[in-house]
């Protein structure tokens, strides 16, 4: 098996639908197993429409295995001093290969090297009920070194997606000085 490799998308990458839509794919088949039960059915979370903008903008960085998407992650900056990862994903089908870990160490690194000395990170969980995967990313962000910030209403930060969500959620907000 050939090495994982990690990279930001060039911006010219948007050009590229077929990546693109392997990109979004895997996004929302991860998200809709991990989010399961707090969107209303046939909610996604993302287009290839927005990949194709983040791409553009240079905020998705891909691992790849003998070609293959088999992970991804967003990566933009709040402010001249906070970076922001999200949208983090690794192939079901290779799990247990650290694609998660070396995606954030990647973006860390990239981070790091530009200047900014805050990652912060969302997590969006149930508000009422607890989903395993919500609670097994709660633990890793504490285990890697991030720290609770801020918790609030979900409708309140996205009055305008708020409306698909199938229960009431929560957004819990972790930093972390790198």
């Amino acid at each position: 098996m050939a090495p994982l490799d990690i990279s930001l998308l060039p911006a010219e990458a948007s050009a590229d639908t077929d990546t693109m839509r392997e990109v979004a794919d895997l996004v929302n088949r991860v998200y809709a197993t991990a989010e399961n039960g707090q969107w209303l059915p046939g909610t996604t979370r993302t287009t290839v429409e927005e990949i194709t903008e983040l791409t553009r903008a240079g905020q998705i960085v891909v691992a790849r295995l003998d070609g293959a998407v088999v992970g991804s992650i967003r990566v933009q900056h709040l402010d001249a001093e906070t970076g922001e990862s999200g949208m983090l994903v690794a192939d079901p089908d290779h799990r247990g290969m650290g694609i998660g870990r070396r995606l954030r160490s990647f973006v860390i690194d990239m981070l790091r090297r530009q200047g900014i000395g805050t990652l912060q990170i969302e997590l969006l969980v149930p508000r009422d009920w607890t989903q395993d995967s919500k609670e097994f990313m709660a633990g890793w962000n504490e285990r890697s070194g991030y720290k609770v910030v801020r918790k609030g209403a979900f409708e309140e930060q996205y009055p305008d997606l708020a409306p698909r969500l199938a229960t009431p959620c929560d957004f819990v907000i972790y930093h972390k000085a790198l």
